[in-house]
Formats: structure tokens, sequence, C-alpha cells
């Protein structure tokens, strides 16, 4: 190639290159007239919120310093309660004597088929009176507390 070629080549790429930097210039310049903003009503709506999916990393390999194997995570044992079953007695309320002097009470109670006669705090064959009224006593035995009702 000549180097008049070469120079009219470059000076047509110089051109090509200075016409478009001020071709976009020129556009940065002159502003296009902006349209009338027109408010339109945005309605918000909530983003559905995604549950994000969990996982865990399971890291039972050999350790490279040590080289066990680590040992494995014991899950406490949950204790069992087993509820003895409790043979229930049968115990009947049948009144109260009571003294008008010292204002004790005595009360008759059935406690399986024997007949006692037992003030409060008494303890006989297992079975504690706690506590009682004309209508009815609370006794205790093996643990339970019991509301016993007057029979009539």
């Amino acid at each position: 190639m000549s180097k008049n070629i070469k120079t009219y080549l470059l000076l047509g790429v110089v051109l090509l290159v200075w016409g478009i930097i001020g071709f976009k210039v020129i556009k940065a310049i002159s502003k296009e007239p902006e349209l009338p903003a027109v408010r339109q009503p945005i309605s918000i709506l909530p983003k559905n919120i995604k549950k994000r999916d969990t996982f865990e990393l399971v890291a039972n390999y050999r350790d490279p310093f040590l080289g066990t194997l680590p040992a494995k995570k014991k899950k406490p044992k949950k204790k069992v309660i087993r509820k003895e079953k409790v043979e229930k007695k049968n115990i009947v309320y049948a009144g109260l004597v009571s003294r008008s002097e010292s204002g004790k009470s005595m009360f008759f109670v059935s406690i399986d088929g024997q007949q006692h006669i037992m003030s409060k705090k008494q303890k006989i064959d297992d079975v504690s009176l706690v506590s009682g009224n004309e209508k009815s006593i609370r006794v205790r035995y093996n643990g339970i507390m019991e509301t016993i009702a007057r029979s009539q």
C-alpha cells in the first residue's frame, strides 16, 4: 500500500470515530420534549414469601488431621413414667357425730366393708381422713386425694 492510501484510510477512520462521538454529544444536549406525567393509582400488594428450603450438612467423614471418625451424637433417652395402677378402696361415708362442748367431730367411715369411727388426721388401713363436714369427707390413700359424699 502506498503512503497516500494509508493516510486517506486512517483519515476516514478518524472522521468516523469523531462523528460517532459528536453524534452522541449532540443527542445528549438536545433533549426531546418530555411528556406530561400522568398519575396512575398504585396498588400495593404484599409479596408472596416463599419458605426457604433448609438443609443440613452431614460431616461424617474421616478427620484429616487425627485420622478418626467423628463420634455419633447420642440422643437423650426420654424417661417413661409408668403410673402404677392403684387399687381403689371401697370407702363409704355414713355420717358424723359431734360433741357440742369440745367441737370435735367423729366420722362413720366404712373401708372395704369394715366400719370405723375416725376423727380428723387419723389413719386406719392406710386411709387418712383429711377433712370433713356433714355432706362429705376428704380422704387420702396411696397418694390419692378423694372426696366422698355422704351416702343415704
